[in-house]
This record gives structure tokens, C-alpha cells and sequence, in this order.
């Protein structure tokens, strides 16, 4: 091993070591991202059907995030919100 390599072996380890503490936050982050997505889709959906039963949602990131993190409770959370505050 020549002197040159010893830095970059020691980046190496160092990036290893940091993926390594953060790998159950980082799989955390990627599954509510992933959740969020779908909520956003559900969303985009729901506005589509909604307005024929006369009920909207926003489509934004706030709300896909409450869909994200509570799934179908959030869903009836956010319809009761959009109930009180009309």
C-alpha cells in the first residue's frame, strides 16, 4: 500500500462507518418517503372522485405526509378537518 492510497482507504472507512449508524434512520426516511408518495397519490385520486360526492383535499405535500405517517386514519382525519373548518 503506497502513501497516496492510505487517504482515500481512510474516507473509505469513514463513509462505511456513517452509512452503518445511519442506516435504520435512513430506512426509516426512504419508507416515509415512499409512504408520502403513495398518499400523494391517493390524494390526486381522491380530488379526482371527490368532487362528484362534494368533497375536496388538498393535494400537497403537508397532507401526503399526515397520509405518510398515519395511512388511513390520517385520510379520516383530514376529511373531519376539512369538515370542521368549513
Amino acid at each position: 500500500m503506497t502513501a497516496p492510497d492510505v487517504p482515500w482507504l481512510a474516507v473509505a472507512l469513514l463513509a462505511l462507518s456513517i452509512l452503518a449508524l445511519l442506516h435504520r434512520p435512513l430506512g426509516r426516511l426512504l419508507r416515509l418517503a415512499a409512504r408520502s408518495a403513495v398518499g400523494l397519490a391517493v390524494l390526486a385520486l381522491f380530488s379526482q372522485v371527490g368532487q362528484f360526492i362534494g368533497v375536496s383535499l388538498g393535494v400537497n405535500l403537508i397532507n401526503a405526509l399526515i397520509l405518510g405517517v398515519l395511512g388511513v386514519p390520517g385520510f379520516g382525519l383530514l376529511l373531519m378537518l376539512q369538515w370542521v373548518l368549513r
